[in-house]
């Protein structure tokens, strides 16, 4: 499908999140491909179809989400190492430092030190479907975290809840055309998500549980945190 002509919506979804929202996902952040960062400048994680396959949620439309996510970087150290990363490939080196010049303009959050504690939600704008300007054969998942980080964080446990819907997927004619939705998809979500009956998600459960180990902080260690291009193997709840 084209993208059709004329202006968007500047807020998606109704007042107060309906069903069959809220959806909540974990899981592992691994190394992915590496295109949204490399081609796009715009880093993602990705998760695989098989994440939306528990509770029968695999049927939900292809197209573009919002919602809130945690990361528990307690897991890491088991994880990763001085050279190596977990990977969704046989490639499992450390891949090159991320770039976010698509979206650098944009207004984020920034982490000036490599810690974070688990009062801190991050925002996320999500593509599901098979992103038809790549062509891909198989559906899959890409968060774009609205927040920039120093460095990477393979291996920490990212916590996900999406809450909204805000458009379906998109053949583009270019590549200059796909990123400027991507961009308005990101203003959108950052809209949308700042309602009241959405800011106050923020504050479940699911986003403050500390998966990776005993206690609630969430540290971001130093060599391993931020936002690459990666991969989340997946558990998804209603």
């Amino acid at each position: 499908m084209g993208r059709p002509d004329g202006p968007r919506d500047p807020i998606a979804g109704p007042e107060t999140p309906q069903a069959p929202f809220p959806l909540k996902l974990r899981g592992p952040v691994i190394k992915g491909f590496g295109r949204g960062s490399r081609e796009l400048g715009i880093p993602t994680a990705n998760i695989p179809l098989s994440g939306l396959s528990v509770g029968g949620n695999d049927a939900l439309d292809s197209g573009i989400y919002y919602g809130w996510c945690t990361l528990d970087t307690s897991s890491i150290s088991s994880q990763t190492n001085s050279s190596t990363v977990p990977s969704a490939t046989e490639d499992t080196s450390i891949p090159e430092r991320f770039s976010n010049h698509a979206v650098a303009d944009l207004e984020y959050a920034s982490s000036t030190s490599t810690t974070s504690t688990d009062d801190v939600v991050y925002p996320t704008v999500l593509s599901i479907g098979y992103n038809p300007y790549y062509k891909n054969t198989q559906r899959s998942i890409e968060i774009h975290i609205l927040h920039n980080f120093p460095e990477d964080f393979y291996g920490a446990t990212l916590s996900l809840i999406i809450l909204g819907f805000i458009r379906p997927e998109y053949d583009y004619v270019s590549k200059d055309a796909l990123v400027e939705d991507i961009r308005e998809d990101i203003r959108v979500a950052q809209r949308s998500l700042g309602r009241e009956a959405y800011e106050s998600w923020k504050g479940d459960a699911w986003l403050k549980e500390n998966v990776g180990g005993e206690g609630t902080s969430r540290n971001i260690q130093p060599g391993v945190a931020g936002q690459k291009d990666s991969v989340v193997i997946s558990q998804m709840m209603n």
